[in-house]
């Protein structure tokens, strides 16, 4: 059984940081990408930032000299840092995964969400 489970969310001031965590568990997988995407209510879920195994890491134009992603691999863990957060930022984020356990087949998995308000 995989799961991603996501913590870290919640409210937070115009200009305020917040850090996502997103554990990772289940058998013998190999993560080949693991990123946080987010949904506004109302609108399409889009990546925020994102990085495949042995790449540098992408970002969204909004996220980009804000938003920092990091991996832990000892601990199957990747984190979302947020800084100078905005209004606009708020949205339910959600972390995905690319498994694979032989071959080449990459499976997609998500976690369950985590809420992220940005409020004064």
């Amino acid at each position: 059984q995989v799961q991603l489970v996501e913590s870290g969310g919640g409210l937070v001031q115009p200009g305020g940081s917040l850090t996502l965590s997103c554990v990772a568990s289940g058998n013998d997988f190999s993560i080949k990408f693991m990123g946080w995407y987010r949904q506004a209510p109302g609108k399409e879920r889009e990546l925020v930032a994102g990085i495949r195994t042995g790449n540098t890491p992408d970002y969204s134009d909004s996220a980009e000299g804000r938003f920092t992603i990091h991996r832990d691999n000892a601990k199957n863990t990747v984190y979302l840092q947020m800084n100078s957060l905005k209004p606009e930022d708020t949205a339910v984020y959600y972390c995905h995964a690319k498994m694979a356990w032989s071959g080449h087949i990459e499976y997609d998995y998500w976690g369950q969400g985590t809420q992220v308000t940005v409020s004064s």
